[in-house]
């Protein structure tokens, strides 16, 4: 029998959400295998859409679902997930229906066939839409409170692609060059869909791909030259090492450490690529010894990344709290080592791209209470325009900032000085 074109990517997306929602695993995990047999650039590229889509949209998707059967089909039955698939593809990657349903039945066999093929008619006919805005999963809503509603509008499209400048000086001419806007000195946020080893300078080091909010713990240490000479900073957990960029570009004498041989390596590819210094070592944090003392120290601390979730919206169903304590205790872990190895008035900036309070506001205060340092407020002076540190000086983005221009990944961060 012939396969339908375009089944094989079908058949990966639906790999790929099972590994997700059954199995808890990462979209960048479940890809790896899914898409072994998806040769095609396009195919994978489309199966990838397919997941994220169904994956944004969860809740919504089955609201439709669920009002087109009489009987509320198991939430891991296969006709539901094919439904999912189903929908997301009509109704947010403008697939003609019919088209829809000669690839997506395929993956059914039998009885659940015909289930699939007349609630998706019926929802046709209907013709069913999604809100303009997803709804998130209730564990999630939960968790983040008030600040839910202003989180979700920023989920409902894929984020921009944001680039960081080697030199800052030429924001305003490559700005130009590459029809793009800019939020901060040294970044560009330009529209998706060009593969990033084509777009100008990339060969040449001129840049690298950083969200606009992951840029911020780097910006808040400032320039790393001095009448001595550079001074010392360590990016811990630095790969694939964005910050170890910025931090190298500001002038700091950096040490780059990170537990992940693979993940190091991309960050002595990008290293070689912009023609950056640092000294990348190859360490567990919690057992490490350095040699000396630091004036500064990055902790851009394991999370469960929950603020990166308009890019990677598996992450609305998969994290928990049992993930959440897992992260607190690491994170307490690697602070009370970091808070160590500063120089009298070093300073140390701790970031997670979380948006658990957990992981954040919870953090820091523990810092303040634990580690005997000296808060060191971020100003309104050091942020881009249309941000604003909290009332105690620390920093809190989350997706649905800055929306005119096309929203943030969510970041906390908080200052403190050695005594």
């Amino acid at each position: 029998m012939v396969q339908p074109s375009g089944i094989h990517a079908r058949r990966a997306a639906l790999q790929m959400l099972d590994a997700v929602l059954r199995r808890g695993e990462t979209l960048e995990q479940a890809e790896h295998a899914a898409l072994r047999q998806v040769r095609k650039p396009a195919d994978r590229g489309l199966a990838l859409a397919i997941a994220n889509e169904v994956l944004r949209w969860l809740t919504d998707l089955d609201a439709l679902i669920d009002s087109a059967t009489k009987q509320r089909l198991p939430d891991d039955a296969k006709p539901r997930a094919v439904l999912r698939m189903m929908l997301a593809q009509w109704l947010r990657l403008d697939t003609p229906p019919h088209a829809v349903i000669a690839t997506a039945l395929p993956l059914l066999a039998g009885g659940p066939r015909r289930l699939a093929h007349g609630v998706f008619s019926t929802l046709t006919k209907q013709e069913a839409s999604l809100p303009a805005v997803p709804t998130l999963p209730d564990r999630v809503a939960e968790r983040w409170g008030e600040m839910a509603s202003q989180i979700a509008p920023g989920l409902a499209e894929p984020p921009p692609l944001d680039l960081t400048l080697r030199d800052p000086g030429e924001t305003r001419r490559m700005a130009v060059q590459l029809s793009a806007d800019t939020l901060a000195p040294g970044q560009l946020r330009l529209a998706r869909g060009e593969a990033v080893e084509k777009i100008a300078g990339f060969a040449e080091g001129q840049w690298w791909v950083q969200d606009l909010a992951a840029t911020l713990p780097a910006r808040l240490l400032g320039s790393g030259a001095n009448d001595l000479g550079a001074r010392r900073a360590l990016d811990l957990c630095a790969a694939p090492g964005g910050k170890t960029l910025q931090l190298a570009a500001s002038g700091w004498n950096v040490t780059a450490l990170d537990i992940s041989k693979r993940r190091l390596a991309l960050l002595k590819e990008n290293l070689q690529r912009t023609g950056l210094k640092a000294s990348p070592l190859r360490a567990d944090a919690l057992t490490w010894q350095p040699k000396h003392q630091f004036h500064a120290v990055l902790l851009d601390a394991p999370c469960t990344a929950t603020g990166t979730c308009r890019r990677h919206p598996d992450v609305l169903h998969r994290i928990g709290p049992r993930q959440i304590g897992e992260m607190v205790e690491l994170q307490r872990a690697l602070l009370a080592r970091a808070a160590g190895w500063l120089k009298p008035g070093g300073v140390l900036v701790y970031a997670v791209c979380s948006l658990e309070r957990e992981e954040g506001e919870a953090q820091a205060e523990w810092i303040d209470a634990k580690l005997g340092l000296k808060p060191y407020p971020v100003t309104v002076e050091e942020l881009p325009a249309g941000l604003q540190p909290t009332e105690q000086g620390w920093l809190r983005t989350h997706p649905g900032m800055l929306p005119q221009h096309g929203g943030l990944d969510g970041f906390f961060v908080g200052r403190w000085i050695s005594r």
